[in-house]
């Protein structure tokens, strides 16, 4: 049995590409949080076009940080013995499923589909990245995850 971390298999020089990602579909699901309650509030179908965007934007960044999390995921086996591992991309699957659906409506129903439904996905969503994201968190500081020590 090795002592030292689990490893990041997705890596460029010796950083994880993982936690370099996630920032992004972070701020853009959470942004289109924000647009739909701007648009809730104004009924200014601007506000409904940016949250189609910044879904659009999020889905994307999502599906590469996704990526590089299945090979990190797949690559340490010590990863997959973590609980928090399990929760964190169960979570996160079903954040970017719901944000799939919300966006495919979107586009089918127009700023129509935002209140209540879309505003109230893009809640849930904004919910579940709070705990998935608390939980890769737990990885990385409390099992050190993907950390290069000494």
């Amino acid at each position: 049995m090795s002592l030292d971390n689990p490893k990041s298999t997705v890596k460029i020089g010796g950083h994880p590409i993982h936690p370099m990602l996630i920032p992004f579909p972070i701020a853009f699901f959470v942004g289109a949080f924000a647009c739909d309650i701007a648009f809730w509030r104004t009924s200014n179908p601007m506000f409904s076009t940016f949250s189609l965007w910044l879904i659009g934007a999020g889905l994307v960044m999502a599906a590469l940080a996704a990526l590089a999390g299945l090979t990190d995921f797949l690559g340490d086996a010590r990863i997959r013995a973590i609980g928090d591992a399990w929760q964190h991309m169960i979570g996160n699957v079903l954040a970017v499923v719901l944000e799939l659906v919300s966006f495919l409506l979107r586009l089918a129903h127009g700023p129509s589909f935002v209140n209540p439904t879309g505003l109230v996905i893009s809640l849930v969503v904004t919910c579940i990245l709070l705990f998935t994201g608390w939980k890769g968190w737990e990885m990385v500081y409390r099992k050190h995850v993907g950390v290069a020590d000494g």
